[in-house]
């Protein structure tokens, strides 16, 4: 069955954040989850978006997302970071993921970026696997640094 595939709207702010908390549970951080749905709205459908997401419905229910936002490389200019690409856990294997995959992936060419990244957990084979037969190039010599509210808040006393 194929999904329909459409860019997310306001109401689907609860579909949204229900796929995240599943993701983190899948990826063994149920309690890392602290964004809300008013966050969703307010950062997603506010006068600022923060982020776009197309999401992924079969008879009028969310059944998975790509979460993505721009960035710039000052390398290529223009890219799009996938933050998260979801498909609900009872409805994986049908080919969705890949639907969703593939509108991103058509999303990003029309806008004209020159890149587009995101992280894959290196303990996800099945992941890893798919995204090297689609021509993704999944880098080794790199590693993510990220830093939290807390950190930042650390880092900036010490540097008074």
């Amino acid at each position: 069955m194929k999904a329909n595939i459409r860019p997310s709207v306001i109401s689907d702010s609860v579909a949204i954040l229900a796929l995240i908390k599943e993701l983190a549970l899948f990826e063994k951080e149920p309690e890392s989850v602290k964004l809300t749905e008013s966050e969703i709205k307010k950062y997603g459908f506010g006068t600022s978006p923060l982020f776009e997401c197309l999401v992924a419905e079969i008879q009028n229910e969310v059944i998975g997302m790509a979460l993505f936002y721009p960035r710039f490389s000052t390398w290529k200019g223009p890219t799009f970071h996938l933050e998260d690409l979801i498909v609900s856990e009872k409805h994986k294997g049908k080919g969705y993921g890949t639907q969703l995959y593939t509108a991103f992936i058509r999303h990003a060419n029309r806008a004209g970026v020159q890149r587009i990244e995101w992280n894959v957990l290196d303990w996800n084979a099945t992941a890893v696997r798919f995204y090297e037969n689609s021509g993704a190039k999944v880098l080794q010599d790199w590693n993510t640094v990220q830093m939290d509210a807390q950190g930042m808040k650390n880092y900036l006393t010490k540097k008074k």
